[in-house]
């Protein structure tokens, strides 16, 4: 996309919004028509249920409209709104039991191991699906981490855990995940 139609889009949305705080009912509807599909991947991404991403999605979107007047234009805002989708989907996790005792794990030194080889062979579906399999605090920092680019930082105040935390889970996880991913490889090899 050539930066005058992004600014044209920006225009656009920045338009919708000042209608929106307006309490302009077709505003919003475009808005949200706008966004919704994109951002109900992303809870269905964490919560692994159509019907629940469905929900988390509509929660979100009120919750956007009822604090759209704290939008400050710093994010786009299809950035700002996955925050809110994301923390939406943790809060449906956390309601759910989702085990987040993350900072009972002990202080781990870990290395920044920033190696996320995987065999060639393997796709991204793939991958997905083995994340998937993963216990929820493991799959979730994954997640945060690999697929919306999260630093510690930022993950340790969406789950309310310490950095370490963060960082202990991620290895763990991530260690799980190759073990998966080489067992799938395994399969896949001796199916050919």
């Amino acid at each position: 996309m050539k930066p005058f139609n992004l600014s044209l889009l920006n225009l656009f949305t920045a338009k919708l919004i000042e209608e929106s705080l307006k309490g302009n009912r077709k505003a919003q509807l475009k808005l949200y028509n706008s966004y919704c599909d994109a951002m109900l991947t992303i809870a269905y991404r964490y919560v692994k249920d159509m019907d629940t991403a469905q929900d988390v999605t509509q929660e979100a979107f009120i919750k956007a409209f009822s604090n759209l007047r704290r939008y400050d234009g710093s994010s786009s805002f299809g950035a700002w709104l996955k925050q809110i989708v994301i923390h939406q989907s943790i809060d449906f996790l956390r309601k759910r039991t989702f085990d987040l005792c993350l900072d009972q794990v002990p202080n781990l030194s870990i290395e920044n191991d920033d190696n996320w080889d995987v065999e060639e062979h393997l796709e991204v579906n793939h991958i997905k699906r083995a994340i998937d399999k993963l216990p929820e605090k493991y799959s979730v920092v994954l997640k945060l981490y690999l697929m919306e680019g999260y630093d510690h930082e930022e993950i340790s105040e969406i789950l309310e855990v310490s950095v370490n935390a963060s960082r202990t889970q991620l290895h763990r996880g991530k260690n799980m995940l190759k073990e998966q991913l080489k067992m799938k490889g395994y399969e896949m090899s001796h199916n050919h």
